[in-house]
């Protein structure tokens, strides 16, 4: 089997991930559901398929490791590749990843979070289940930083998904078994390299968590992601992970140091039948400080219910914010500034074809006095809802109704001349 044929048809299909097992056809995940596609595979096409992407050494390390990660250009898509062995035979699950980074703007993410890329130094925490969509929002956020002033960006990551190509900042991006051999030692280079941003990928054991904190502790920014369900867990989970007798220096450590942590997860959204994030965002604020510092973790609750204006977003808040958008990227779509050409549109999917949003304006109903001067109609709008009418106001919209002239009869003879 060829494995490019089948990452070509995820790609035409707007699959996220593909999966191929023996004795079964090939399944896509689209939009978060599962379809299978084609006959059955076979354990030997698959292990031909994998030796044609993976080179000799590569090859030795699944042999031995029997499972392998790693990323790879395959048919023009960038592809996150796990191999391993199952009791059906050799089993293999690709990522498919979109073309160049992606902004925030084009991940329907809240554009709050745009200014966690503003920050000088210090924590900032991606969390969510596998499959949230927590590394592609560190590479938007990483495109976020390259917009200010430039930087020494280093990347550690397993593997190294999304290639940045920047305009300004200076990227460096190692992973984890090819460039450097774990995490921790990647961390420990990096604090001899200069950087001004490291981009941790995961915070998988307690070493490379004692050294991010004190990356972030010594005038860094630092990102990275943690599994975990909410922004509680994903603190409570780093903190807990140290010795019982160090904890309490743990929670002050990352108290004195963190910026912020967005929990997301992906929500299919009904009527426009694809999926977004939602998220739930927690900004350091000096009673998160306080709270974070003394590990009282489950308390967190209470300030995100009565601290949004210092940021705090609920997932019920920020689902209200969802609801109320109307500015949606479809995914793989990009967001264009002023009116699209019928070239850019002919492929796009029939929903992104609509007029660009223009902002709803009220319209004050205004009786045309005689001898007054005429005021120019207002150009025709995007139908919109009523409570968009109700939310907004433009005292400047004005529709024109001429005063009537005239006996009754002349206007119903007028009337019925239309």
């Amino acid at each position: 089997m060829n494995l490019a044929s089948y990452v070509e048809l995820a790609h035409r299909a707007g699959a996220s991930d593909l999966h191929l097992e023996p004795g079964r056809p090939a399944t896509l995940r689209v939009d978060g559901r599962l379809s299978a596609r084609g006959t059955a595979l076979t354990n030997e096409g698959l292990i031909d398929a994998l030796r044609a992407v993976l080179d000799a050494e590569a090859w030795r390390d699944f042999v031995s490791a029997r499972s392998i990660d790693l990323s790879k250009d395959i048919a023009g898509v960038r592809c996150r590749i796990n191999a391993f062995h199952s009791m059906r035979g050799i089993g293999i699950a690709l990522r498919l990843l979109s073309k160049g980074v992606p902004s925030l703007d084009e991940l329907n993410l809240h554009p709050q979070i745009a200014e966690l890329a503003r920050a000088p130094h210090g924590l900032i925490l991606v969390s969510g289940p596998t499959g949230s969509g927590k590394s592609t929002t560190l590479a938007a956020l990483l495109r976020e930083i390259d917009k200010g002033e430039p930087k020494h960006v280093i990347t550690l990551e397993h593997p190294i998904e999304y290639v940045h190509s920047t305009s300004k900042s200076l990227v460096r991006q190692r992973e984890i078994g090819s460039d450097t051999s774990s995490f921790a030692k990647g961390l420990e280079d990096a604090m001899r390299e200069d950087p001004d941003v490291i981009l941790v990928g995961e915070l998988r054991d307690v070493e490379t968590m004692r050294l991010t904190l004190d990356a972030a502790e010594t005038g860094h920014l630092v990102l990275s992601t943690v599994h975990s369900g909410s922004v509680a867990e994903a603190l409570a989970r780093i903190c807990h992970a140290f010795p019982s007798e160090i904890q309490p220096l743990v929670c002050a450590q990352v108290a004195d140091c963190l910026v912020a942590v967005v929990a997301q997860t992906l929500r299919r959204h009904e009527d426009l039948d694809f999926r977004v994030p939602e998220c739930e965002i927690l900004r350091a604020s000096t009673p998160v400080r306080s709270l974070v510092r003394k590990g009282d973790f489950f308390r967190l609750e209470t300030v995100f219910q009565t601290g949004a204006s210092d940021g705090q977003w609920t997932r019920e808040r920020y689902r209200k914010w969802l609801e109320s958008k109307d500015d949606f990227v479809r995914p793989g779509a990009k967001r264009t500034a002023g009116p699209q050409s019928s070239a850019d549109t002919e492929d796009m999917p029939t929903s992104m074809h609509a007029a660009p949003y223009v902002a709803p304006t009220r319209r004050r109903i205004a009786k045309h006095q005689p001898g007054q001067d005429e005021v120019p109609a207002t150009p025709p709008r995007p139908l919109h809802s009523k409570r968009d009418d109700d939310e907004a106001a433009g005292p400047d919209d004005v529709i024109v109704i001429d005063a009537p002239t005239g006996t009754l009869s002349d206007i119903l003879e007028e009337l019925g001349d239309v």
